[in-house]
C-alpha cells in the first residue's frame, strides 16, 4: 500500500493514499481540521470535568490527534489517557518525513511514534499513550472512555467502519454523557449514530467543509 506526503494548504503534512483515494487529514488543512473536530469540538469542553481524561482514538495514523491532544494536557495540567487502534502503523521513513514541529517540539511527535504498542507509555506527567496494534473490530476496552475521536477514513472507502454495528459498539465504550466526535456529517452515518441510540448534533465544519457530527450517549 503505497503512502505518499503532501502539505496541505495551512501547510501541515498529511498523507495520501493512491490506491483509496483517501488522505489522512483535510487538504484544507491537516492541523486546523484536527483542531476544529477533535480538539474544540470534542476536548475542550471536557477539561477540568475529570481527574483523568480518558480518550480513544479509531485511526492513530499520523498521530497528529494525540500531538495536539498532548498539547493540551501541557497547557492545562490535564491528566489525559489516550488509547488508539491502528491497524497499518507509518515505517521510519515515512514517520522522519512529517513535521508538526509547528503544534509541539519535533521530540514529542517522535515519541508518540517510537514508544512502544500494545502497553501504556508514560510520554509526559499528564499525558499516557497506549497504542494497540489492532482493528477497531478487535479491540475490547478495559474501562470506559468519556470522549472518542472518530477519525477513520471516509464512509466511501471504508464502509464498514460506519455501519450501525460500529456505533453500537463505540456507544458501549463510552461513559453515560461521554461524546464521539467525527469529521463526517453523511446522512446515513447521521441515521446510524441513532440507530445506535446516540443524541447527535451537526456542527460547523472545519474549513473546506460545511459540517461535522458530534454524538453523545444519553
Amino acid at each position: 500500500m503505497q503512502r505518499i506526503i503532501q502539505t496541505t494548504a495551512d501547510g501541515s503534512p498529511t498523507i495520501a493514499i493512491p490506491d483509496m483515494q483517501v488522505t489522512y487529514h483535510s487538504r484544507h488543512g491537516a492541523v486546523q481540521e484536527s483542531k476544529h473536530v477533535f480538539i474544540q469540538a470534542g476536548l475542550i469542553p471536557l477539561l477540568q470535568q475529570y481527574e483523568t481524561v480518558r480518550v480513544f482514538e479509531m485511526g492513530f495514523g499520523t498521530g497528529l490527534n494525540a500531538l495536539l491532544t498532548l498539547k493540551q494536557a501541557i497547557l492545562q495540567k490535564q491528566a489525559i489517557f489516550y488509547q488508539a487502534v491502528e491497524k497499518y502503523p507509518l515505517n521510519h521513513n515515512e514517520i522522519k518525513e512529517l513535521d508538526y514541529s509547528a503544534v509541539l517540539p519535533q521530540a514529542y511527535f517522535t515519541a508518540l511514534h517510537q514508544c512502544k504498542w500494545n502497553e501504556p507509555v508514560a510520554i509526559h506527567p499528564f499525558f499516557t499513550l497506549h497504542k494497540s496494534n489492532s482493528s477497531l473490530q478487535a479491540f475490547e476496552a478495559a474501562l470506559p472512555f468519556h470522549l472518542i475521536y472518530y477519525d477513520a477514513f471516509a464512509p466511501a472507502a471504508q464502509p464498514e467502519l460506519w455501519t450501525q454495528q460500529i456505533f453500537e459498539q463505540l456507544y458501549n465504550m463510552l461513559i453515560t454523557s461521554g461524546v464521539l466526535v467525527t469529521y463526517c456529517s453523511k446522512g446515513d452515518v447521521r441515521r446510524n449514530m441513532l440507530a445506535a441510540h446516540f443524541k447527535v448534533e451537526k456542527l460547523a465544519g472545519p474549513p473546506g467543509k460545511r459540517e461535522m457530527l458530534r454524538a453523545i450517549k444519553p
